[in-house]
């Protein structure tokens, strides 16, 4: 199916958010879908996954949650590129140890340690969760003001955005939601405003989301929501991003793109 791709602005409390918006050419009244991106905002990969999704015959809305007035200066690709770079460069088994992090960090020139840390607040320390929620319940209101919108959506967001998948779903303004490793809504218990179903999607090996898929799990049974669970056995965090070296999965990838496009086929 024919895809069109542009890049819109739509409002929030913030002001403007830049989003990029993809649909089929066929005319219609469509499903709408908001697709939620990793840490590193709206990149290449996911503009992709936007188009993929729109040929299966969905308009899609893939916001670019940190280009508010409010964190686009602190939070631009570059800054956040930096701190991502500096967050690697710590071993695994020193990623808890804050005293040997903020030795790493002293080592930092000033300029870097300045973005490092400013980073750092907003996405890992103090992460305006409530705000971004409110970003995607605007992008929701703005699918229903398109002429060829059916009235129903879904969501679906990777790592920092399958945990905000989630937290949109449980506004109710969704009809379903997918979390690809994700983390929790925080209370857990906020998942009783789910109106839809929701679908986990993990990797064997990420065993810090995992240890808490449980506490979602009993959490989605005792509200009585319908969910699907499925964990890739030998998969790692970001299983699903083709455009990493490290971490695709590509088995795991196809059968969680089929999950994916069979839930919304059924749902939307």
């Amino acid at each position: 199916m024919a895809v069109v791709s542009k890049d819109i602005n739509y409002t929030t409390k913030d002001g403007d958010v830049l989003a990029c918006l993809a649909s089929p050419k066929e005319s219609g009244k469509l499903p709408g879908v908001v697709l939620i991106h990793e840490i590193f905002g709206l990149d290449n990969h996911i503009r992709d996954v936007a188009k993929r999704i729109a040929a299966e015959g969905y308009i899609v809305i893939a916001p670019h949650l940190f280009s508010s007035r409010r964190f686009s200066e602190t939070l631009s690709s570059e800054n956040i590129s930096e701190a991502m770079r500096f967050m690697f460069s710590i071993p695994i088994d020193k990623q808890r140890d804050g005293e040997y992090r903020k030795e790493q960090l002293n080592r930092l020139d000033a300029k870097k340690r300045e973005v490092v840390v400013g980073v750092n607040s907003i996405l890992f320390e103090n992460r305006p969760i409530d705000t971004f929620t409110d970003y995607l319940s605007s992008a929701v209101d703005y699918l229903h003001g398109l002429d060829n919108f059916n009235g129903k959506v879904g969501s679906v967001g990777f790592c920092f955005g399958g945990g905000m998948s989630i937290n949109l779903g449980c506004t109710g303004k969704t009809d379903t939601c997918v979390i690809f490793y994700g983390e929790n809504p925080n209370p857990i218990d906020k998942i009783s405003g789910l109106k839809g179903s929701v679908m986990g999607l993990y990797g064997g090996e990420d065993t810090r989301i995992n240890s808490h898929i449980d506490e979602l799990v009993g959490a989605l049974a005792k509200h009585k929501i319908p969910f699907t669970i499925r964990v890739f056995k030998g998969a790692h965090h970001a299983f699903f991003n083709d455009t990493r070296s490290q971490g695709y999965n590509r088995e795991a990838a196809e059968a969680a793109w089929s999950m994916l496009i069979n839930l919304f086929k059924s749902t939307l």
